[in-house]
């Protein structure tokens, strides 16, 4: 009687520890993506600003061409908050709800090369930039920080041409 009833002891502790181990909760992650504002490093005397942008992405090309986009949509619709000062904090375009108002144009100028590129370059990034970029990854996506120059005061011109305000 004492060995069956270890038996059954020990074979309920063997499902039980099986039961445990096999629902831990796996870790499908390289890493965690965050989101990151856009922030001023400092700004030219030709109109431009440079900033810092995070970009989320398949691949490098992908993330780092959404983080272009990032900039340039901070500069049009949230204006830069963070980072040094001069830059200017507003945002070129100050009428509620515009983004929704000129759905059509703005999709086609964020478009994947679209002509929000002529506004944006990377000229600003050095190597040493690149070699110490902040990366993130997971499997299914990368995320890149770029540091960018967005032509504010052209920027701001093709807006106003386009009768968008």
């Amino acid at each position: 009687m004492k060995s069956s009833t270890y038996f059954v002891s020990s074979a309920l502790l063997c499902v039980g520890l099986m039961t445990f181990f096999s629902c831990k909760t796996q870790d499908t992650s390289r890493g965690a993506l965050y989101t990151y504002e856009v922030s001023c490093l400092g700004t030219e005397l030709d109109g431009s600003i440079t900033v810092e942008s995070y970009g989320l992405g398949k691949n490098y090309a992908d993330a780092s061409e959404q983080a272009m986009k990032n900039a340039v949509h901070a500069v049009v619709f949230k204006g830069i908050k963070i980072g040094v000062g001069g830059c200017n904090s507003s945002p070129l375009i100050l009428t509620p709800r515009a983004q929704e108002k000129y759905e059509e144009y703005f999709a086609n100028f964020f478009a994947d090369k679209g002509p929000y590129k002529a506004f944006v370059s990377v000229k600003d990034e050095t190597g040493k930039n690149k070699a110490q970029r902040n990366v993130k990854e997971s499997k299914q996506a990368e995320q890149r920080m770029v540091v960018v120059r967005v032509e504010r005061l052209k920027l701001k011109k093709q807006l106003e041409q386009d009768n968008i305000k």
